[in-house]
């Protein structure tokens, strides 16, 4: 039976429980260490991905306290216009994370372990240098179900619900979702967007096909700061967010893009400076980009180079508007709604 140096274990881990344990012990019987990739780092927190990469980290090192001296714990961002990128970034991390613990990345032996069981598993196909350890999961509910759990939990009193997590999380992990459950202040807001989601999947069960939303955003860069608006409202309330919003049935896609912005900024350029300020646009299209349902956002970015900052407040569907210097508007990835940090990189440069 071959063995390795390192095995590659990628995931979100939302939560870590009983099939992804198996995984890592398996790993951990074929492996000397075992590198664990916590997917979507930087990110907010929102129903799909309720918990930052330190608290799913200590999750997976109360889960395995016996392996915790084996385990190389790191973020790994998603890229969700760039797949080159965030394949880059995998080798980039596995690189980084072998020389750390003071081997060789040239010599070690390195494989990549994971299962195959859907199109969303397509990533394990994209590292051909590391040999593929196929493994069979320990029958266990879905993160996605454990969450639906978790959160219906704190909307009416479901026992069978907390039995359910109990029985396919291990045991330390329950610990931590009870006490964030029970304790935590932004379990409360999770709850009410996990409520505000099912009610709005509720509103369009009845329609004949599976609705796709058409969205747009500003992108509107004036003096080395770009306009963020705070969301009023769920999802993603008190989030900083690109003013924007849906598309009128009778207006085109720039009209509609210039109207949420005025509405939701008070921004006082008169319309004929902001079209002759526009510099580029994009469609922003991932299937997961939005938790509402499949939405396709046409960005729209604006420049002004120089001058002084004008005037802005918060309107309609947000609470406040600010300008925010480029750099710092970058570095606020778990404060950003939605794909909106990947839309500020396509523009701005980092990515």
């Amino acid at each position: 039976m071959e063995q390795f140096d390192y095995l590659v274990f990628i995931g979100r881990f939302e939560p870590f429980h009983n099939g992804h344990a198996a995984v890592a012990r398996f790993a951990l019987s074929r492996a000397h260490k075992l590198i664990v990739l916590i997917g979507s780092a930087d990110l907010p927190r929102t129903v799909k991905n309720p918990w930052s990469v330190a608290e799913r980290s200590v999750m997976i090192g109360a889960a395995l306290p016996e392996h915790r001296e084996r385990l190389i714990l790191r973020p790994l961002r998603d890229h969700l216009y760039n797949e080159a990128q965030w394949i880059t970034s995998v080798q980039r991390l596995v690189h980084d994370a072998i020389l750390a613990d003071g081997g060789n990345p040239a010599e070690a032996r390195v494989g990549l372990i994971g299962k195959q069981k859907d199109p969303s598993s397509y990533y394990l196909q994209e590292f051909p240098q590391w040999r593929l350890l196929d493994v069979q999961h320990t029958e266990t509910l879905s993160a996605t179900e454990l969450r639906r759990y978790l959160f219906e939990a704190g909307m009416v009193n479901v026992h069978g619900g907390l039995l359910m997590l109990r029985g396919n999380v291990p045991e330390p992990v329950f610990d931590m979702l009870e006490a964030f459950r029970k304790s935590s202040p932004a379990f409360a807001q999770l709850v009410a967007e996990y409520q505000f989601l099912e009610q709005y999947r509720e509103a369009w069960a009845a329609a004949p096909y599976p609705p796709t939303f058409v969205t747009t955003d500003a992108v509107v860069v004036h003096s080395g700061h770009v306009l963020l608006v705070r969301r009023r409202a769920e999802p993603g309330k008190g989030l900083w967010a690109l003013p924007g919003g849906f598309v009128g049935q009778h207006e085109g896609l720039l009209d509609a893009c210039l109207r949420e912005l005025r509405e939701e900024t008070r921004l006082k350029v008169p319309v004929p400076v902001l079209r002759g300020s526009l510099r580029n646009s994009h469609v922003f299209d991932h299937p997961e980009r939005s938790a509402r349902g499949r939405t396709i956002t046409h960005a729209f970015h604006f420049d002004f180079p120089t001058g002084e900052l004008p005037v802005v407040r918060g309107g309609d569907d947000a609470d406040k508007a600010r300008w925010i210097a480029v750099s710092e508007a970058l570095e606020m990835g778990p404060q950003l709604f939605e794909d909106h940090l990947h839309i500020l990189e396509y523009f701005l440069g980092r990515s």
